[in-house]
């Protein structure tokens, strides 16, 4: 297809097509960012450590600076106690990326543990539809919480790294199947013929219709 011959709507889907090609492109740079992490899941810990703390520090001043513009508000006090707790939190962690990763990991272990036993709990007293699934849920929480929890300090240095793979593998999984398959459908529907370039049937039937109710001199000096 010719720049000349090129509809609104070529160029519509042209853009859609890149667009979905640079989500494409995106989930490839986290699927291999993810294996990375898998593989050197102590570099990844750090790098969550060091990602969390600078978000903390951010959010944290941001939240000083809207409190300090919202200052006759009635929480202004509150905003300001929140943003320091933030500020604060994020230079311990930036500091202490190895301590904090510590308890970070001792959290996550306990809210593996004690998720796992409410659901195993609900699980047994309802009994619901999915009380396979949920049983099976619950025991996995509680499985989880103790191995790391038998292992740590130790485990605190590939527990947050490998979560943190795990998220970006399957996020960028996530985006290569919907650019993928957004490219394809756009792919279909450029492939269609337009309806507009058909001869449309009412048309034709009633140029037949005109046709056939002409005089009989008419279709004669037609037909001549």
């Amino acid at each position: 297809m010719r720049a000349d011959d090129r509809t609104p709507a070529d160029e519509d889907r042209r853009k859609l097509r890149r667009s979905y090609g640079l989500l494409v492109l995106l989930g490839l740079v986290l699927v291999v960012a993810g294996l990375v992490g898998l593989v050197y899941t102590g570099v990844a810990t750090l790098t969550t450590m060091f990602l969390f703390g600078w978000l903390l520090l951010v959010g944290g001043v941001v939240g000083l600076v809207h409190a300090v513009q919202s200052r006759k508000g009635n929480y202004f006090w509150l905003a300001v106690i929140v943003a320091a707790l933030n500020i604060a939190a994020g230079f311990v962690v930036l500091r202490r990326p190895g301590a904090s990763a510590e308890a970070l990991t001792m959290f996550a272990a306990l809210l593996f543990l004690v998720g796992g036993v409410f659901r195993l709990v609900g699980a047994v007293v309802v009994r619901g539809v999915n009380f396979g699934l949920a049983l099976v849920q619950g025991a996995f929480g509680i499985l989880l919480g103790v191995l790391i929890l038998a292992e740590w300090p130790g485990s605190s240095l590939y527990v947050l790294g490998t979560f943190f793979s795990l998220a970006l593998l399957f996020d960028g999984l996530s985006l290569v199947m919907l650019g993928t398959g957004a490219r394809r459908f756009l792919g279909m529907v450029g492939d269609r013929p337009d309806r507009s370039d058909r001869p449309d049937r009412s048309d034709r039937s009633e140029q037949s219709d005109r046709q056939d109710r002409r005089p009989p001199g008419d279709q004669e000096q037609s037909n001549i």
